[in-house]
């Protein structure tokens, strides 16, 4: 009985032992900056081969060294150590992920899609230029689909060269580019027509206070001049355009762009009259000739007379009827080169269309 008492006294005195290494090892622990067994984060969630590999000698499930009634946290049952638990029923889901995992998981997803965006060459980049239809279109030939239509016909040609295909990519300010034939005014240029008042100087400022050209084309954004010049008391049609180059050959000898006039006179006239303005009417500056003559209307002396020439001299119309013995009491311009005045009405400005000012550049070889 009494050796049973020492056995037992000496394993009393042997656990006793055995917690104070695990304390001492405890406090190396906490030395060494790792944290005790009991403030370990177990995964309470073991798989179907944990336990087998339970603490030392079945019993304990914390770290070696530890009893079980000491190893892990208290929830759940015994032998979820970080080596394996043992796998017990009945246990409670992980623990969520911290707000500090989740915050770097949110950061390293905005840094994937916030990349700066790579900018390609050119070569690889959106080729030069604007689609064919797309300028026609811009310019007044129609709707896109209709701008198609007109490719499609082979009726647009691009510097000489008709186009037959979708999706030509081309530069209005450098490419010519014509439809029928006609040259498409695609650029940033503006062409008026003015149905020109008697009393309205053929200037687009006038010193005197005058009323002038400039006066009908007012809050413009760009500055217009006038196609050749009307004298203040003849009327009709005259244009306005800021394209230098298309207004000079309009009024250059050399294209010869023809000008009609309606002329109010007093008969009778001689039936020659025509010959004679068309052969030749001698002036102080030289012969003037006229491309075309007829009568338009006669009322008793009363006889309205249409004048076609090409010269632009100064006063031409009114110094050959008066030359022939016919001074002119009204006088009206019906029609520049293509361009007519229609049923304009006096004082009243129009821009060209489109195909007006095809004609116009054809006249004078643009």
């Amino acid at each position: 009985m009494r050796s049973s008492g020492r056995n037992s006294r000496g394993s009393g005195s042997g656990g006793k032992n055995y917690r104070g290494a695990g304390n001492r090892r405890d406090e190396q622990q906490q030395r060494a900056g790792r944290p005790r067994p009991e403030e370990r984060r177990y995964d309470v969630g073991g798989g179907p081969k944990a336990g087998p590999k339970a603490g030392p000698k079945g019993s304990q499930g914390g770290p070696k060294g530890s009893q079980g009634s000491q190893g892990g946290p208290r929830t759940g049952s015994q032998g979820g150590g970080p080596k394996g638990g043992g796998g017990g029923r009945g246990r409670k889901p992980g623990p969520a992920r911290p707000r500090e995992y989740e915050a770097q998981i949110e950061e390293r997803n905005r840094a994937r899609h916030d990349k700066p965006r790579v900018t390609m060459p050119k070569t690889f980049g959106e080729p030069e230029g604007e689609r064919l239809q797309k300028v026609l279109a811009r310019a007044g030939m129609g709707s896109r689909r209709a701008c198609e239509d007109l490719i499609d016909q082979a009726r647009v040609e691009v510097n000489g060269k008709i186009v037959t295909e979708q999706g030509l990519r081309v530069d209005p300010e450098k490419d010519e580019i014509k439809v029928d034939g006609l040259t498409v005014a695609t650029q940033s240029y503006l062409f008026f027509a003015l149905n020109k008042p008697a009393g309205v100087v053929s200037t687009m400022e006038d010193p005197d206070g005058r009323q002038c050209l400039g006066d009908y084309v007012t809050n413009r954004e760009t500055r217009l001049f006038h196609v050749g010049r009307l004298d203040t008391e003849t009327e009709g049609i005259i244009l306005l355009t800021n394209h230098g180059e298309l207004a000079h050959r309009l009024t250059h000898p050399r294209y010869g762009v023809r000008k009609t006039y309606l002329a109010a006179i007093q008969g009778p006239l001689p039936r020659d009259l025509g010959k004679q303005l068309k052969g030749g009417i001698q002036l102080e500056d030289g012969y003037a000739r006229a491309d075309h003559f007829r009568v338009v209307q006669n009322t008793g002396k009363n006889y309205l007379v249409e004048v076609s020439l090409h010269e632009g001299r100064k006063h031409i119309v009114r110094r050959m009827l008066a030359e022939a013995g016919f001074p002119v009491d009204k006088l009206v311009r019906t029609a520049f080169g293509p361009i007519a005045l229609g049923d304009q009405k006096s004082g009243w400005l129009r821009r060209l269309t489109n195909t007006e000012v095809g004609m116009l550049m054809r006249e004078v070889d643009l």
